[in-house]
């Protein structure tokens, strides 16, 4: 296992874009507590040579939010991992990559899909940033296939809950990009049948303008993502709970 204490990522065999919320500081300055939330990509490529440097970050708790099909076809977490598994799916309608085009750019693109999917599956992401607000879950790993989209959107809409910067937030999000490559190899050697020359860019890109983008459309359709999230049924009361939870004293 290696981590790289800027950016906070923790680096496994197949496993590419797993990282720690903490280290963050919020506005008012105090820091996102280490080892309590950790996003990541699909955990069921975690192999035998991971045991050791999983089971050394004492994780009791991965939320899953991938589509039942995609949960069947790639496989849960390993349980030897001996983690509580949690299937949260965020409902929303398939993408239609058709739609995209260069005129409207990555960001643009992805700003309208994660706001297209706070829409259709904001139940699911209130139940979600519900279930990171307990303690006695322990330390938390959410994920979703590439750790980028579905995941990038719950864990911007919780660091947005504990004051961290928007700034930060979008930069949090753009680290997704480095782990591109390394994944976009695997899936190449993994399926080496399938057509990987014509890609979609977004697919790859994380610009920090999209999430930028997705934030300022929340509070203008909501007020604040605060809103938002208690309006699809968060209680008010786990908005400090998260803080008390993943914020330093």
């Amino acid at each position: 296992m290696t981590t790289t204490p800027i950016e906070r990522s923790i680096a496994f065999a197949a496993v590419f874009n797993f990282r720690d919320l903490g280290g963050l500081t919020t506005a008012d300055g105090r820091t996102v507590r280490r080892r309590t939330v950790y996003r990541s990509d699909t955990l069921s490529r975690l192999g035998a040579e991971d045991r050791a440097a999983f089971t050394a970050l004492g994780i009791r708790t991965v939320i899953d939010l991938r589509r039942p099909a995609e949960v069947a076809s790639m496989g849960r977490v390993p349980e030897w991992t001996q983690v509580v598994w949690r299937h949260n799916h965020l409902d929303h309608p398939l993408w239609d990559h058709s739609t995209y085009t260069t005129e409207i750019g990555v960001a643009g693109w992805l700003s309208a899909r994660y706001l297209e999917l706070a829409h259709h599956g904001r139940a699911d992401i209130a139940r979600v940033i519900g279930l990171l607000t307990d303690a006695d879950h322990g330390p938390t790993v959410v994920h979703c296939v590439a750790g980028k989209d579905r995941t990038g959107l719950i864990v911007a809409l919780a660091l947005d809950l504990l004051g961290v910067p928007d700034d930060q937030i979008a930069a949090d999000y753009a680290l997704t990009e480095r782990s591109a490559p390394m994944f976009t190899q695997w899936v190449r050697t993994a399926f080496p049948n399938e057509d990987h020359a014509n890609t979609p860019p977004f697919f790859t890109y994380t610009p920090a303008e999209a999430m930028l983008m997705t934030l300022q459309g929340l509070r203008y359709r909501h007020g604040s993502v605060a809103e938002y999230l208690v309006g699809a049924g968060l209680h008010p009361d786990r908005v400090q709970r998260l803080r008390d939870r993943l914020l330093e004293a």
